[in-house]
């Protein structure tokens, strides 16, 4: 076993806790699902599938941001029992392209999170000197990356990610990976969209596959 599989394997639960933090019972829209299925505290999800399958449709239904019917449970919360802006920032929708609503970076973070942010940073081979800069001078990795520190910041229970490593090579890949690793071993529940069998492999204590719009074993 290699030192890396060693790390992985000492900080990412092998075999998470029965209870459930995220219930998806008979989520489902005209264009996708059913969908049920139980996620513990600690547990990555990873879905692959083809481009079109409806797995970036799936995290958006689960975050409540394309139509849908069902329920969605938060440990015994239900879903329609919270407003919407406080179930989004329970359970955090990464998207494969973020949105950016500031020219400046550091506008996209609260004042309050800023230590967190400076810390996480170099972690992900960012320079804390871009905080200071525009959007338009990231690249397109850069930008996944400060993305993702967008989404880690909001310290959510639930994270669905969208692609988190799509746009980077193979070694800052592994730094994410280990920063998620490190969300995986402190409770946080992760679904996440891959098109890296591979890397389901190493994050993913359940692989899926999305084919015609419905979840099956991979």
């Amino acid at each position: 076993m290699s030192e890396a599989e060693a790390n992985r394997r000492a900080t990412v639960p092998l075999t998470p806790p029965s209870v459930a933090r995220l219930r998806i019972v008979n989520l489902r829209s005209h264009l996708a699902g059913p969908f049920d299925l139980d996620l513990a505290a600690g547990e990555c999800l990873a879905v692959t599938g083809p481009s079109g399958a409806g797995k970036s449709l799936f995290l958006r239904m689960i975050a409540d941001l394309d139509p849908n019917e069902g329920e969605v449970f938060l440990d015994d919360s239900e879903r329609r029992t919270m407003a919407a802006q406080a179930w989004r920032r329970r359970v955090v929708y990464g998207a494969a392209e973020p949105g950016w609503w500031s020219e400046r970076i550091a506008d996209h973070f609260h004042s309050a999170d800023m230590a967190f942010v400076r810390a996480l940073a170099p972690r992900l081979a960012l320079a804390l000197t871009l905080l200071d800069g525009s959007v338009v001078q990231l690249s397109t990795g850069e930008r996944q990356r400060m993305a993702l520190i967008r989404s880690l910041a909001v310290q959510s229970p639930v994270l669905l990610l969208d692609e988190p490593t799509g746009a980077l090579d193979e070694d800052t890949t592994r730094l994410v990976e280990q920063v998620l690793s490190d969300r995986l071993a402190a409770g946080v529940t992760i679904a996440m969209v891959t098109h890296s069998a591979a890397q389901a492999g190493r994050l993913g204590h359940r692989h899926l596959r999305m084919e015609g719009r419905r979840l099956v074993p991979a």
